[in-house]
């Protein structure tokens, strides 16, 4: 169905995170909003994200009894952030994300919690915190859309269980100690039956975790409060009227049609990780073109925003977001790409190597270091491949990759291609191209030091932040063991993208910038349509969420503050 009226106050273009916390919030502040969705559902990439939001001194954290400043933020990000560009944006960004959570606590359906331990990334810096400045969602039963659930994108398979299972973070070690502790094992049992109850009436799980539940309380806030949304559309051009953006044409199967915002147009497409053009612009060549972000994102806002005179945002030490991630075929032929996040590298028991048969890099770092380091090593060239080394013992306790720990037999894995397997090193070395010798002496070279638990060569599980994401029962290092026991394995893993840090030059109200700093009336961007306030650094988990949310935030009141400050007008005339 075409959009029901020819006028709205404000149109957001695209249905994440960003966009619909813009419309959400203008909607509950009084104005009319249209938000038009390029695809057939909501939630974007953030659907399939771990829904974190990095927000320091948030009211949550304080609540928790955790204690935080802006000044140590500040602090934290002079050391993780050191360029001067966006400085500005990243002060706007401390000192109205805290106001945000407050916000979308009294007047949405959005509940975010701390979460107690989740180090920040480099917990050495001056001002880190080991939790607390990281926010997840609020579970939530997916049966409160009712039948706009369907239009909720569903989680990546891979992180599911029995087909359509969310789990949260907390039940994760619940489901390895199945068996071993009677407490774990009645958890899980109750888990297992509420899903199965559920899977009577939806076609998958409706308790809903992480980004999934994220995307499912934005989407529950913009239906509570009316807001039209117009799926499957692309908006072919935005209108405006002299130096002014007042709205844009959509197109919906072969008719276009002209639409006005009385306030403006927010642009929320989700950056351009699938636009080769672009990557070929920004990206280094030895990026390849692997992206764990939805397919909808080709660009289509900064497309729409440059006809406008928007400026972009270059001045990023990195274009992108980085993460190691292996590729596969879904059954239904479909190309999978799973991100190496915090399930498998962290553990004791594997480490990664370059094609030389080198390790290359501490593979407990972040992963958006780790994928630097991978950067670094390929020097430029292309396609340089890059593995995962592990044993038998490693894969039955942690898994890898897709595969989940527990699996009986990996046998469709190796016939794919995606897992290679061998009796011992040497011929493992032999089937991905690494001369045997050298892939031996590395393997043998960590053992040595392994052993007892010591990383002389990189210095894994260091830190607080290294140790969160082992193997807390492993001692004396929850992230070092060595690989030891037939059969080995090894997984090709490539650079991969999260999201772009590349986009529109915006100002603290998330107004579109011209080249000469000026505001273009009218148009607003947040998400990965927005030039990255971090400059493509990586300091927390979350901090695409965080300043996603914040942002989209900022340009829903700045909106409405201006439609107050019209009609005051209006009313003095």
């Amino acid at each position: 169905m075409m959009p029901a009226h020819e006028t709205y106050d404000v149109i957001v273009i695209g249905a994440g995170a960003g966009g619909m916390t813009a419309a959400a919030v203008a909607a509950a502040e009084g104005l009319r909003v249209l938000v038009i969705e390029k695809t057939a559902f909501v939630g974007g990439t953030t659907a399939w994200s771990g829904g974190m939001i990095w927000i320091p001194a948030n009211p949550k954290m304080k609540e928790a009894g955790f204690s935080d400043s802006i000044t140590d933020a500040v602090q934290y990000l002079s050391s993780t952030v050191p360029e001067p560009a966006n400085a500005g944006l990243r002060a706007a960004f401390l000192a109205r994300g805290p106001e945000a959570v407050a916000w979308f606590e009294a007047n949405t359906e959005v509940r975010l919690q701390p979460v107690t331990v989740y180090p920040d990334y480099y917990p050495e810096r001056l001002g880190a915190t080991s939790g607390g400045r990281v926010l997840e969602p609020v579970a939530f039963d997916g049966t409160r859309l009712g039948a706009h659930f369907a239009r909720l994108r569903a989680p990546l398979p891979e992180f599911t269980l029995f087909g359509g299972m969310m789990v949260n973070r907390l039940d994760i070690p619940h489901l390895r100690r199945v068996g071993k502790s009677l407490r774990s094992t009645l958890r899980t049992m109750r888990l297992v039956s509420e899903y199965a109850l559920q899977r009577l009436r939806s076609p998958r799980g409706t308790t809903l975790h992480l980004g999934n539940a994220l995307a499912a309380r934005l989407y529950a806030s913009l239906l509570a409060r009316q807001v039209e949304i117009f799926f499957s559309a692309d908006v072919e051009d935005l209108s405006m009227q002299g130096d002014r953006v007042s709205g844009v044409v959509i197109r919906h199967g072969s008719r276009d049609r002209p639409i006005a915002a009385r306030r403006g147009v927010v642009v929320a497409t989700g950056g351009f990780s699938h636009d080769a053009t672009l990557r070929k612009r920004f990206f280094p060549a030895a990026t390849g073109f692997v992206s764990t972000t939805n397919t909808a994102g080709t660009g289509d806002g900064l497309r729409l925003a440059i006809t406008a005179g928007a400026a972009l945002n270059t001045e990023a030490t990195s274009p992108a977001y980085w993460v190691p991630a292996s590729l596969f075929r879904r059954a239904d032929g479909s190309r999978g790409v799973f991100p190496h996040t915090v399930t498998d590298r962290a553990k004791p028991g594997v480490i990664a190597v370059n094609a030389a048969g080198r390790r290359f890099v501490n593979e407990a770092l972040s992963y958006h270091e780790f994928v630097l380091a991978m950067l670094r090593d390929a020097n430029g060239e292309p396609d340089r491949p890059f593995y995962l080394i592990c044993d038998r013992p490693f894969l039955w306790s942690y898994g890898l990759g897709r595969i989940k720990p527990f699996t009986h037999s990996v046998r469709r894995y190796v016939a794919s291609g995606e897992l290679v397997e061998a009796p011992d090193i040497a011929q493992l070395a032999a089937k991905i191209g690494i001369k045997p010798a050298t892939l031996a002496a590395t393997v043998a070279g960590y053992n040595a030091s392994a052993k007892e638990g010591r990383d002389p060569e990189f210095g894994r599980g260091s830190t607080i932040y290294q140790r969160y994401f082992g193997d807390a029962a492993h001692k004396p290092n929850p992230c070092v063991a060595p690989i030891m026991r037939a059969p080995f394995f090894a997984m090709r893993i490539y650079p991969a993208d999260l999201g772009t840090a590349i986009g529109m030059r915006v100002d603290a109200q998330a107004r579109v910038l011209r080249e000469d700093g000026t505001p273009i009336a009218g148009l607003y961007a947040c998400g990965n349509d927005m030039g990255s306030i971090m400059n493509g650094n990586y300091p927390g988990p979350g901090i695409m969420l965080g300043p996603a949310l914040t942002f989209g935030y900022i340009a829903g009141r700045h909106l409405a503050e201006g439609a107050t400050v019209a009609s005051a007008a209006t009313a003095t005339v």
